[in-house]
Formats: C-alpha cells, sequence, structure tokens
C-alpha cells in the first residue's frame, strides 16, 4: 500500500474509492506484489531446473490461479476439489501436485483418474496404491523429516507427532513396499511448517531428504514444500529466500551429480505469493470506550478473517479514511458473538463511525478460511490488474446461504 497526497492506493487503485464502488467488508488483491514474489523464489535458486506450485489452499480464487498459471506457475492441491478447480482454470494434469491427507482411497483413484502427480504420505495408502496400481502410475512420497518447526503449532507439520507424512525412519520400510508392487516413485517431498524463520530448518531437511533420494533409483524432482515467512508489521524477520536459494542450489547440484542426472527442484509457496497482495477492508461501525478500552467495532470479524482469533496472528491495520489525525489507542474487533478480536491496542489515526479501516497481508488464508458463522454472508473480492480494480467474487447474499436448506414444511 502506498500513501500519496493523504490518500492510500494499492496497485495505482485509490482504496477509499474502491470501497465506496464495491461495499465492505471487501477483500483486495494486487497482481504485481504477486508477481514480485513470485519472481522473487525465480531469481533465488539459480543454476537448477526449478518449479514452483502454487499452493492454493491459500487463496483459491480462480482468478488468482489464472493469474499464477500466466506466470508460469504450476498448482499444489490438497483436495480433489482443488485439483478440478485447477482443470477448470486450466492446468495441465502434470502441472498439478495432489498431497492429501487422512481421505479415502477412492479420492486418490479419483485423482489418478485426473491424471495429476499422487503425493502419497500414509503407508497404508502406499501399500494400497502399490496393490492397484503397480508401476503403472507414478507416485511422489511424502517424508516426515522430524523437525519441529513453524509460527505456530497449529501449522508446524514436521514434527516426530504430526499426522503428516511417512516417518524419515520408515524408509527402508517404504523401501520393501515400494519394491514388493514395484512402484514407480518419481519425487519425494517434505513440508516441515509454515512462518519458517530458520533458514537452517529447510537445510536440514534438504540433508535427510538428500539422504532417502539414494534408496529411490527413479527419482525425476524433489519437493521442498514451503514454509516461507513474510513480513506482517515492521521489523518482522523474515526467511532468507537468498540464503537458502545458494545453499539448496549448491547441495542440489552436488546430489544430482551424485545421484547419476539432474533432477527438477519443486517448491509449493502459497502465503508467501498472495499474503502481502491482499487487504481486507472494513468500515468502522461504533467507537465504544469502557473503563479500561476503547473499541472500534467493524463490520467484519473471525468469519472473514480468522487468523487472528486460530493463529494469534498479527496483522497491521490503519485508518485509511483519516490519514493525519492524532493517534489513539484501539482494540479492533468484529461483529460476532464471541470475542473476535482483530487487534489489540493498536495505534491508529483517530477512527470515527464510518471510517473505513484497511488489514494488511490478508491475502492468504483470509477469504479461504472464512465461514457463515452468525449467518453473516462473505464479502467481496477484488482484483487489481493493470492498474484495474475488478470485480472477481460477488459479495455473498442470505439467499446464497438458503439455496441448499430444504424447507420440509414445518
Amino acid at each position: 500500500m502506498q500513501l500519496n497526497k493523504n490518500r492510500y492506493s494499492l496497485g495505482g487503485v485509490d482504496l477509499l474509492e474502491t470501497a465506496q464502488k464495491f461495499g465492505t467488508p471487501l477483500y483486495i488483491y494486487d497482481a504485481e506484489t504477486i508477481k514480485r514474489q513470485y519472481d522473487k523464489l525465480i531469481v533465488a535458486f539459480p543454476e537448477v531446473k526449478l518449479k514452483l506450485k502454487y499452493a492454493c489452499k491459500a487463496l483459491n480464487n480462480i482468478n488468482i490461479i489464472k493469474y499464477l498459471k500466466s506466470l508460469g506457475s504450476g498448482l499444489d492441491t490438497v483436495s480433489i476439489e482443488e485439483v478440478e478447480i485447477g482443470l477448470k482454470a486450466g492446468y495441465e494434469p502434470s502441472d498439478i501436485l495432489y498431497t492429501p491427507n487422512c481421505v479415502a482411497f477412492s479420492e486418490i483413484k479419483k485423482a489418478v483418474e485426473y491424471g495429476v502427480t499422487i503425493n502419497i504420505d500414509n503407508m497404508s495408502i502406499l501399500e494400497q496404491f502399490g496393490h492397484e496400481y503397480g508401476n503403472t502410475v507414478p507416485c511422489c512420497i511424502r517424508l516426515n523429516p522430524h523437525i519441529m518447526a513453524g509460527g505456530n503449532s497449529h501449522i508446524s507439520v514436521g514434527h516426530i507427532d504430526s499426522k503428516f507424512g511417512i516417518s524419515i525412519y520408515q524408509v527402508p520400510l517404504i523401501k520393501r513396499i515400494v519394491n514388493n508392487h514395484k512402484i514407480k516413485v518419481t519425487g519425494l517431498h517434505m513440508h516441515t511448517g509454515s512462518d519458517i524463520l530458520d533458514a537452517d530448518v529447510f537445510l536440514r531437511g534438504a540433508d535427510l531428504l538428500f539422504e532417502a533420494a539414494q534408496n529411490f533409483t527413479d527419482l525425476e524432482y524433489m519437493d521442498f514444500g514451503s514454509g516461507f515467512k513474510v513480513s506482517y508489521k515492521e521489523g518482522d524477520i523474515t526467511t532468507d529466500i537468498n540464503k537458502i536459494g545458494k545453499k539448496i542450489t549448491a547441495n542440489f547440484k552436488k546430489l544430482t551429480k551424485h545421484y547419476g542426472r539432474e533432477l527438477e527442484l519443486w517448491f509449493e509457496p502459497g502465503k508467501f505469493l498472495v499474503s502481502e497482495s491482499g487487504v481486507l477492508l472494513v468500515q468502522a461501525n461504533v467507537v465504544k470506550q469502557t473503563l479500561s478500552t476503547v473499541f472500534v467495532g467493524v463490520n467484519s470479524g473471525q468469519n472473514h478473517l480468522l487468523r487472528p482469533k486460530m493463529y494469534d496472528a498479527y496483522h497491521n491495520i490503519i485508518n485509511i479514511s483519516n490519514t493525519k489525525g492524532s493517534k489513539r489507542i484501539y482494540s479492533v474487533v468484529g461483529y460476532i458473538c464471541e470475542t473476535d478480536t482483530l487487534g489489540y491496542d493498536r495505534k491508529l489515526n483517530e477512527v470515527k463511525e464510518g471510517d473505513i479501516l484497511a488489514i494488511l497481508n490478508a491475502g492468504a488464508y483470509g477469504f479461504t478460511m472464512s465461514s457463515n458463522y452468525n449467518s453473516r454472508t462473505r464479502p467481496a473480492e477484488v482484483m487489481i490488474i493493470n492498474g484495474e480494480a475488478k470485480l472477481i467474487r460477488e459479495r455473498e447474499t442470505l439467499e446464497d446461504q438458503l439455496k441448499h436448506q430444504i424447507d420440509i414444511g414445518l
């Protein structure tokens, strides 16, 4: 977001005008920010065959998915529905990675029918897959490196007590199953978590994956997942992409030389690509002073942005209606029948009822985790591309919520 002549803009588009045009609450995504983040990753991993698979669980509007395809990205999916959205967006099946968890084998069979790349993270499923397909359908195997990493326990997925992946210590058993069923393993996968600060986490995981690679003869790629941390507030430490890029590139080149052929290096960025592109615009409904706190109650809440409630996540908040007013301390809260605080004790330019507030870094896991809690409707979505704000999702209505309910005549 940029401030020029006391007006905030995103991607060259005035935010107050956009709020007036489309209403609030409103999600806005800037295409140029997504491209900037995409290009950062491409530049950080030179001299290797790099493939990026956008983790569309972060933001699954089909226009965003199509835009990332136009940049050259593949797609990382975690459900058959995401696979189907990717196919509708025009991705080739070979460009879609499907990494489910705790799904029925029937869903995996459906993904095989679609022709996407299957990533298996369960020994039982691996055996069923081998029995069903033998060497006729290649697959990737997700390994759990037993590394505790991530900004919150809910998003740390590579530790010993995680439901994700097959233990790195079970590689000998994996190998026996693979050999018995003649499964063609073309890739190895690892994902330790999200919001990872320590670049060495990736490097430790890479070493484990490199070591495991020696047990499989048909590898074509190695997938290091993602988890790169972005900045949510001033002074935030972020993942050093260039440091990771240089070190993993050097190690990867050594591995491929030892392995005997060049392999592709895959990553699955989600939040890294879209988080900073997104802003959630909300309107101040009330300014309420109690004995200890001044609350700003807005026309949104945990039903639209769950991250502060679920992950104790910090999102910077700016009063874009008043860029010069005196600073005051507020707690910004939602209109849900719970304590759905979006930001505690925030220093904002004085807020008046009717002002528009911008909640930053709302591009990832905002709309995709939204709900109809309290029967509230979900916001519209707008994408800024080539300096123009385009509506990419209509605002939900009550009729949308009632559409699939059946009146049984009570």
